[in-house]
C-alpha cells in the first residue's frame, strides 16, 4: 500500500502521526479526488467513535471537504458499519469514519468508503496520497470558490438499527439472557436501543465512554474479565465489540471465549443447511486457525484463502459473490446484509443460530475443534524485514522445522504492514512442542536480521 493508507485506512498516534494540519490536507485531497471521479455537488456521510480526538479530527477533515465544495452530513458517534450501510441508502457519494478501531485511545484514523459502501480502492487511495504529498501541482494551485456545508444527520442511528432488526425477522429472543460489552466505543450509540427493540434480556458493560477509555481493558481485544462476568452472571452468552463495533467476539455460558473462526464455522454450517452458502464456500485469511481448515474439510465446505485484512476477504467475496467471510479477530462479513464487518449484526446472527438450534452456545461452538496456536512478535525495522525477505536459509530452516512438527502443524511467518514487527505464528495439536518451536524460529529470525 502507500505511505498513508494501510489495510484498514489511515491510522496513527494523534499528535505524532496525525495532526490537524495533515488531516485538513487529507480532507481537501479526498474531496478533490472524489469530485474528479463522481462529479460536483458531493454529499458525504461522516461518523466517528468515542475517542477524545475524534471531534477535533472530524472538524479538520470536514473543513478540508467543505473547502473543495463537498457537503458533509454528520452522524456523530456511530459504528463503522453504519457509515458503510447508509451511504447507499441515502445515495451519498462517499462516507468517512474517524476511528482507530480496536487500538488504544491515543490512536485515531480515517476510513473512507466509496458510493457503494465499500472501502476505497487502492487506486483512489494512491491518488489521495499523491495529492497530500505534493506530487500533483494542479491540486496545489487549485483554489475553490464553491464551498460545501455541514449538516447533522438525524436519522442515521434509527435507520441503522431498523436495518439490523430486519435481518432477524420473526426470531423470538425472549428466552436468552445476554451480556453485551460495548468497549466504551461506538456500540454505546446503538446497541442498547437495538437489543431493547428486539426485546432481548441484556445487561450492558462498558457503556460509559469518556474519550480515553475506549478499548481500555474491555471489548473484544480484552475479553478475559468479561468472560468471567458471563460465567458468574449465568448468561446464555456474551458478545463483545471493539471500539468502532465492526468486530464481535463471544463468550459461551461456561466462560469460554469463542473467536471469529469458531463463529464463522457456526454460521457456515447453518447456511449450508438452509442452502444459502453459495458454492458451499467461505472466505477466510491465512491466519485462520488450523482447526477451521479441518472443520471445513470434514463438513464438505470449500475455502477461499486470502492475505490478512478484511478488505482482501471482501474483495474475494465481491468477485465470486460469496455470502460469508471473515477473520479470526471477529471481522465477519455477511454479504447479503452488509459491505463490511459488523459486530452487532454478527451478534444477532449468532443469537439466531442459538435459538434455531435449540442447543446451548457451548454445544454449538463444539462444531469446530480449535488447535493450540502460539504467536510471537519479533521486533524488526524496515531494513531488518528486508534482510528477512532476502535470506533464503531462513525459509529452508522454517520448512524443516515445520516438517519436524508433523503434518497437523504449520508455521506462518509474516512481516506486519502496520507495525515494526515480524509475526511468528505456529499451530499444532501439541502445545508444548509449538511453544518450543516458536521460540526457536523467533531466535533464528533475530540472528538473521541482526547480522
Amino acid at each position: 500500500m502507500g505511505r498513508l493508507f494501510g489495510t484498514d485506512g489511515i491510522r496513527g498516534v494523534v499528535g505524532a502521526d496525525l495532526c490537524c494540519e495533515l488531516v485538513l490536507k487529507i480532507g481537501k485531497a479526498t474531496a478533490y479526488v472524489l469530485r474528479k471521479h463522481y462529479g460536483d455537488n458531493l454529499n458525504i456521510l461522516i461518523g466517528r467513535d468515542t475517542r477524545i480526538s475524534g471531534h477535533m479530527l472530524e472538524s479538520a477533515f470536514v473543513s478540508g471537504l467543505c473547502y473543495f465544495g463537498a457537503n458533509c452530513h454528520l452522524a456523530g458517534v456511530v459504528p463503522t458499519p453504519l457509515v458503510s450501510l447508509l451511504i447507499s441508502k441515502y445515495k451519498f457519494h462517499a462516507g468517512v469514519m474517524i476511528s482507530a478501531s480496536h487500538n488504544p485511545s491515543k490512536f485515531n484514523g480515517i476510513k473512507i468508503f466509496n458510493r457503494f459502501g465499500f472501502k476505497l480502492s487502492d487506486e483512489l487511495e494512491k491518488e489521495i496520497e499523491d495529492l497530500v504529498f505534493g506530487l500533483n501541482q494542479e491540486f496545489l494551485n487549485f483554489k475553490s470558490f464553491s464551498f460545501g456545508e455541514s449538516f447533522y444527520c438525524e436519522n442515521a442511528k434509527k435507520d441503522y438499527v431498523e436495518h439490523l432488526v430486519s435481518t432477524v425477522k420473526d426470531v423470538d429472543f425472549s428466552n436468552l439472557k445476554v451480556a453485551v460489552d460495548c468497549a466504551n466505543g461506538s456500540a454505546t450509540a446503538t446497541a442498547i436501543s437495538l437489543f431493547k427493540k428486539l426485546n432481548i434480556d441484556a445487561d450492558f458493560f462498558n457503556v460509559s465512554p469518556d474519550g480515553v477509555n475506549i478499548n481500555k481493558d474491555c471489548g473484544s481485544t480484552h475479553i478475559e474479565n468479561f468472560a468471567e462476568n458471563v460465567k458468574k452472571g449465568g448468561y446464555d452468552l456474551g458478545v463483545a465489540f471493539d471500539g468502532d463495533a465492526d468486530r464481535c467476539l463471544a463468550v459461551d455460558e461456561k466462560g469460554n471465549v469463542i473467536d471469529g473462526d469458531q463463529l464463522i464455522a457456526i454460521f457456515a454450517s447453518f447456511m449450508k443447511m438452509d442452502g444459502s452458502l453459495k458454492n458451499n464456500t467461505v472466505v477466510v485469511t491465512v491466519m485462520s486457525n488450523l482447526g477451521f481448515f479441518h472443520f471445513a474439510k470434514e463438513n464438505g465446505i470449500n475455502l477461499e484463502v486470502t492475505q490478512v485484512g478484511d478488505r482482501y476477504v471482501l474483495k474475494n467475496m465481491i468477485k465470486n459473490d460469496y455470502k460469508i467471510g471473515g477473520e479470526q479477530s471477529g471481522h465477519i462479513i455477511f454479504k447479503d446484509y452488509s459491505n463490511t464487518g459488523d459486530g452487532q449484526l454478527t451478534a444477532l446472527q449468532l443469537m439466531k443460530c442459538i435459538i434455531k438450534s435449540n442447543k446451548s452456545f457451548a454445544s454449538l461452538a463444539g462444531i469446530m475443534k480449535k488447535f493450540p496456536q502460539v504467536l510471537v512478535n519479533v521486533k524488526a525495522t524496515k531494513e531488518q524485514k528486508e534482510k528477512y525477505f532476502k535470506n533464503r536459509e531462513i525459509g529452508d530452516y522454517i520448512q524443516n522445522k515445520e516438517k519436524t512438527l508433523g503434518q497437523e502443524s504449520r508455521i506462518l511467518v509474516r512481516c506486519s504492514g502496520t507495525e515494526p514487527i515480524i509475526r511468528v505464528m505456529i499451530e499444532g495439536p501439541n502445545k508444548a512442542l509449538i511453544e518450543k518451536a516458536s521460540k526457536e524460529v523467533a531466535n533464528r529470525i533475530l540472528e538473521v536480521v541482526n547480522v
